[in-house]
């Protein structure tokens, strides 16, 4: 074989001998997933096999366009890639091809926000109205903000949703939200869709992987457009899809192909990230099985009974529960921000985040928490292991009222306050060793260097 040039030596080199630098950062990343409790809903552990994908040689290929119509050659198998793709984003919905087709190219370095801006540019002209809800009621940075009165429940009232569409008259209507628990009635958004002339677009980033097994309701019933995210409850790498229906020409929706696909390219992006493409396609294969209808069931079951257990200790829930992944806790009865519960939990290797509640007044300054269930079910929680995280976000929630009593108001000197806390230092140990009893998807916990561990632990 051929030896490289100086210049090329480094293309065939391991990253751990090429930078040593990046490479003890992702063992420190890894050890870092390994040995916390990911409550943030909206991320997940994908498998071995997709980040085997992801991380493969068709990173090099450009692909501008769409299979059998691209601008560039080469792509005899990339194309193979994408239809794959594309074919087991249908079936893992059960959906028909004669009814529905799918964009799998928005990227995965921009998430939903790119597929959302797609479906956007595709559905509307200048100066078309949109509803949907606003951050505090749980919707998406993407959704925009004219929406009905803000909810004193945290339901969404579908009366006043109605009243407010007959007013504005919206060209689409969004469903879908990033921190609402409960789950939508898509018939009933059809109607009112239907009455204004309006499109009805279902943003369903958090929930499809339970869409997809049947453990929440079907928008494909009733919506002219779904997007999704691929990295969240569907646990694939991270990237966004959008269906759009399908119908014979000269009726509605018949040019919804045409305008999505445009607005994808070259519309909003250039050439798609086919390493990602791949790994959709093997999480979507997943997505088929059997085994993953029983992980969508555990991911519901266990952010059920993680709210109840909050809530038998004495804590409020937006809504009094969930019906879906995640469940909204709500600070404000006990005096506490969200941004410094989030701050403890950090210091105590929980992730979670800061959200807004129904009646918060800034995203900035939130009084609430979001929580989810889909990563710590894919290390193999259950029921039992999540009543464990619920006593262990009881006792931050108590050691972050206890340190603000005394640290004041403001959140750097919270912060300070926490880092000479021996009480939290304590207990992080105790979260990390719990953490640390469980399987770790994706990567062999062995595989980090000692010298790794050891810094963490000693």
């Amino acid at each position: 074989m051929a030896t490289a040039d100086q210049w090329n030596k480094c293309l065939n080199v391991t990253l751990e001998k090429e930078d040593n630098e990046m490479y003890t950062l992702i063992q420190e990343e890894k050890f870092r997933q390994y040995s916390c409790l990911e409550l943030i809903a909206s991320e997940n552990f994908t498998s071995q096999a997709v980040m085997e994908a992801n991380g493969s040689a068709l990173t090099n290929k450009y692909s501008e366009g769409l299979p059998g119509a691209r601008y560039y050659g080469g792509n005899e198998f990339i194309d193979q890639v994408e239809n794959i793709c594309r074919d087991r984003a249908l079936k893992a919905f059960n959906l028909d091809k004669n009814q529905w087709g799918v964009n799998v190219q928005p990227y995965s370095a921009l998430l939903g926000s790119t597929a959302n801006f797609s479906a956007l540019t595709a559905l509307l002209a200048p100066h078309d109205r949109i509803m949907g809800l606003d951050l505090p009621s749980g919707g998406h940075l993407t959704h925009g903000y004219a929406t009905a009165k803000k909810k004193k429940t945290g339901f969404i009232d579908y009366d006043k949703l109605e009243a407010s569409a007959e007013l504005y008259r919206p060209k689409l209507i969004i469903c879908g939200a990033s921190a609402y628990p409960r789950d939508w009635d898509y018939s009933r958004l059809r109607k009112i869709a239907d009455k204004n002339a309006a499109y009805l677009m279902a943003d369903i980033a958090h929930i499809s992987g339970l869409v997809a097994k049947g453990e929440a309701n079907n928008p494909f019933e009733f919506c002219d457009v779904v997007t999704t995210t691929t990295h969240k409850t569907l646990r694939g790498p991270r990237a966004g899809l959008i269906f759009f229906k399908r119908a014979p020409k000269g009726e509605r929706n018949s040019d919804l192909e045409e305008k999505i696909n445009f607005a994808v390219f070259p519309s909003n992006q250039g050439g798609p990230h086919n390493n990602t493409i791949a790994g959709i396609a093997v999480a979507l294969k997943q997505v088929a099985s059997d085994d993953f209808k029983l992980y969508a069931k555990q991911v519901k079951s266990n952010a059920k009974r993680l709210g109840e257990a909050l809530v038998e200790r004495g804590y409020k829930l937006v809504t009094d529960g969930t019906d879906n992944h995640l469940v909204l806790w709500d600070l404000r009865p006990i005096k506490l921000t969200g941004s410094k519960m989030e701050k403890i939990c950090d210091y105590l290797s929980i992730t979670l985040n800061k959200n807004a509640v129904h009646g918060d007044v800034s995203a900035l300054q939130p009084g609430g928490v979001r929580i989810g269930s889909p990563a710590l079910t894919s290390r193999s929680m259950k029921e039992k292991d999540f009543v464990q995280v619920a006593e262990f976000l009881h006792q931050a929630a108590q050691l972050a009222l206890r340190v603000q009593s005394t640290s004041g108001k403001m959140l750097k000197d919270f912060t300070a306050a926490l880092e000479k806390d021996e009480e939290v230092k304590n207990l992080r140990k105790e979260v990390e060793k719990f953490a640390r009893s469980f399987p770790m998807p994706g990567f062999d916990p062995k595989s980090i260097p000692q010298s790794v561990v050891d810094s963490h632990t000693h």
